[in-house]
């Protein structure tokens, strides 16, 4: 039987929370709040975030943000292992949550992260861990689902605003405290570089084969479900709208990420061997999805299959965000369902419009069906919808004036 609520948070009851959770097993059950439950005190949720993410993406480096942003989640996924915990990937940033007696562990690997992003990539990343009885001590609520589209492959999503709250302190915003208390001091990066074993980005792009990828940011509908349901049904009538299907799945040899893989494998060590190392793994798995071909129990046609269900799913707080393969003639009737529902409810929202979709994975044994992969809207589908959606802040539509 599942735990109250108020069982999981005292402190020193979080030891198994994430894994006793019910599962969310389809993407419309994550709208359900009765599949939540409150995370315990003593749980720490980390955030981080790409400072000039834009930038990036506007230089052509939309494969290196998203990489970066995975990071995170692959150094401290590894760091807990067995025990599962949940996170979220938002295209230049992540949500991790780690359990009380992995947090010190959580605050060193998040600085060695933080190092290696500008070591290796050149890319600033602010990053940030707190208690969650800290949020909850300024009002903030974390409540978590599992979302688990296959067996022992999972995602967090969140409710209650702490993930918001901790986000703002993370950029110097909000309660002094909260700030001073997410900090990680740069003197725990001991140049480590952390164990980002599993992380990678072999499949090709993902390119449209309706049209157009559409890379939605929705924050503070009142039904968020109903928004989701109405853009996948104007996307995809009576089909999967979802951008990664069998037809969108191609791999290439070398791939594009190969060196930023060598670069989070190196370790320290030549870049040119990790380079030869990275090309050799990639060539077996290209032969083996080429040819079809099982080999060592990995089976490439279950691992596309696979592929195609063990997508992230976007939702923190009241924000929702997804991508979804539609027609060209879809996207105007997509952008006046939004608009008609902002103008009914105080909603903001962001639409990017791509041919293509880009996809990182974290492959902790592909011959045991464990492997999980984040989707973002190409040409920087969830920075640029974000940015498109924070500008609408400061406009007030007037029946809500």
């Amino acid at each position: 039987m599942q735990a109250s609520d108020d069982a999981v948070t005292g402190s020193g009851a979080g030891k198994g929370f994430f894994a006793s959770l019910p599962l969310l097993e389809r993407e419309s059950d994550v709208f359900d709040p009765s599949g939540y439950r409150l995370a315990p005190d003593d749980w720490a949720l980390a955030v981080t975030d790409i400072v000039g993410s834009t930038a990036a993406i506007a230089q052509g480096r939309h494969k290196t943000v998203n990489f970066v942003a995975a990071m995170a989640i692959g150094a401290l996924k590894n760091l807990c292992a067995p025990e599962p915990i949940p996170f979220l990937f938002g295209g230049d940033g992540a949500v991790v949550m780690v359990p009380p007696s992995h947090v010190d562990a959580a605050r060193r690997e998040l600085a060695r992260v933080r190092g290696l992003a500008a070591r290796e990539f050149g890319l600033q990343l602010r990053v940030g861990i707190a208690p969650v009885g800290e949020l909850r001590r300024l009002g903030s609520e974390v409540r978590v689902g599992r979302y688990e589209p296959s067996p022992g492959n999972h995602f967090g999503v969140f409710l209650g605003g702490g993930v918001g709250t901790l986000e703002a302190a993370v950029r110097g915003r909000g309660d002094a405290t909260l700030i001073d208390t997410a900090a990680i001091a740069e003197s725990l990066d001991d140049g480590t570089t952390p164990d980002l074993s599993g992380l990678s980005c072999r499949w090709d792009e993902l390119r449209s084969q309706r049209g157009k990828m559409l890379t939605l940011i929705v924050q503070g509908a009142t039904d968020p479900r109903a928004i989701h349901t109405a853009v996948t049904q104007l996307a995809a009538p009576g089909s999967d709208a979802r951008p990664v299907r069998l037809d969108t799945l191609v791999t290439r040899w070398p791939p594009k990420g190969l060196m930023l893989e060598a670069h989070a494998r190196r370790r320290g060590g030549s870049l040119a061997l990790a380079v030869l190392r990275v090309l050799y793994d990639s060539f077996i798995g290209w032969v083996l999805l080429a040819s079809g071909r099982s080999a060592g129990g990995f089976d490439p046609a279950r691992y596309r299959r696979e592929t195609v269900g063990n997508t992230d799913f976007c939702k923190h707080d009241d924000t929702l965000c997804f991508v979804v393969d539609c027609p060209q003639e879809a996207i105007g009737p997509i952008r006046d369902c939004i608009e008609r529902c902002a103008a009914e409810q105080p909603l903001r929202y962001g639409i990017h419009v791509s041919d293509t979709a880009l996809m990182t994975c974290i492959v902790t044994s592909a011959s045991q069906s464990l492997h999980v992969h984040f989707v973002d809207g190409g040409g920087g589908g969830y920075t640029s919808a974000a940015t498109q959606m924070k500008a609408m802040a400061s406009v007030v539509p007037s029946s809500r004036k």
